[in-house]
């Protein structure tokens, strides 16, 4: 019930900066092409700033809540743990976003960066080490849990994350499916340190939908990508959703077949026309592009046509956490 409160604090939040914030960013010259338009509309950048702290001012109001009213039972070390890891992303994700690998970050130091996001819940003793792994059963890491999975988690969900996107409202569309998700799983199985991560992202990725929605208003970089990505990664090893979390991944873990295939250098962008309909790519190389291949249809067609796949993987993880 008390839950609502960091959600509402960090969807309020977010709506209320969000309009003097893009005009800044108009004013400033942070702007991109929107590349699934004819007319490559100039439309502002790095939103994910603003969900960032939208997410923090949510967060830090249920420690308030439970440190002073106990209206959560919450592991402080971890949720300050987990917390600095996704803290520490979207900084680089928010240099990325300025450099842009294309501009001066190499590919390969795009894509390892995020390891040093991993130190923070490196440092801390988790407590489960055990990973339940397909074909295999329950395996214990011991020590390298923390020194292995944890990192590669990290990585791996942010990066991952990072590859399907490009499309207004798809970022915070398939962020608020997959993290309501695992909030759900999190909330049954009462691990309310992961729980609160999960309300407050989606009270963030609920006021920036608003504004990122066909025609967008405001792009959120990978500094909203990333950190995406690392908060359902922290949110799995802190809730013990390992498995879950994994599973969550599948259409990204395509996604990163199909890019590996064009050697990591295709985008997701489709081919816009004048009558308002996007095209395939003749040469391919995500999965929109497949889509596209079936039939044209108008960019939010097609965010929709991802989040409904997003929606059947995610309904698969919940029928499978009520079976076993």
């Amino acid at each position: 019930m008390f839950e609502i409160i960091p959600f509402l604090i960090s969807l309020i939040f977010v709506v209320i900066l969000f309009p003097p914030f893009i005009k800044r960013m108009y004013s400033q010259g942070f702007v991109g092409k929107d590349m699934n338009k004819y007319d490559k509309r100039s439309v502002a950048e790095l939103g994910g700033v603003i969900v960032f702290l939208g997410f923090t001012l949510g967060l830090f109001s249920a420690i308030f809540l439970a440190t002073y009213f106990g209206l959560f039972n919450i592991k402080l070390d971890f949720l300050l743990a987990g917390y600095s890891t996704i803290a520490i992303i979207v900084f680089v994700g928010l240099i990325d976003d300025i450099i842009g690998w294309k501009k001066g970050i190499k590919q390969w130091q795009h894509a390892l960066f995020p390891i040093l996001a991993a130190l923070p819940l490196m440092a801390i003793s988790i407590g489960k080490t055990s990973m339940s792994i397909p074909f295999f059963g329950l395996i214990d890491f011991g020590i390298f849990y923390s020194l292995l999975i944890i990192p590669i988690a990290i990585t791996g969900a942010s990066n991952a994350y990072n590859m399907l996107a490009g499309l207004n409202g798809l970022e915070a569309g398939q962020g608020i499916i997959l993290t309501l998700t695992l909030t759900i799983i999190a909330f049954i199985s009462s691990q309310t340190t992961a729980m609160i991560l999960g309300i407050v992202m989606i009270g963030a990725l609920c006021g920036f939908l608003l504004f990122n929605w066909f025609p967008a208003k405001i792009f959120g970089g990978d500094s909203l990508t990333l950190m995406v990505g690392a908060n359902l990664a922290v949110m799995s090893i802190l809730g013990n959703m390992q498995t879950f979390g994994a599973i969550l991944f599948t259409i990204f873990f395509i996604e990163f077949l199909i890019k590996a295939k064009h050697k990591m250098k295709s985008e997701c962008f489709g081919i816009p026309t004048k009558n308002g309909l996007l095209t395939a790519n003749p040469k391919g190389g995500s999965i929109t592009h497949f889509i596209l291949k079936f039939k044209p249809m108008k960019e939010w067609h097609l965010t929709m046509t991802i989040l409904f796949l997003q929606g059947i993987v995610c309904l698969t993880v919940l029928g499978i956490f009520f079976l076993i």
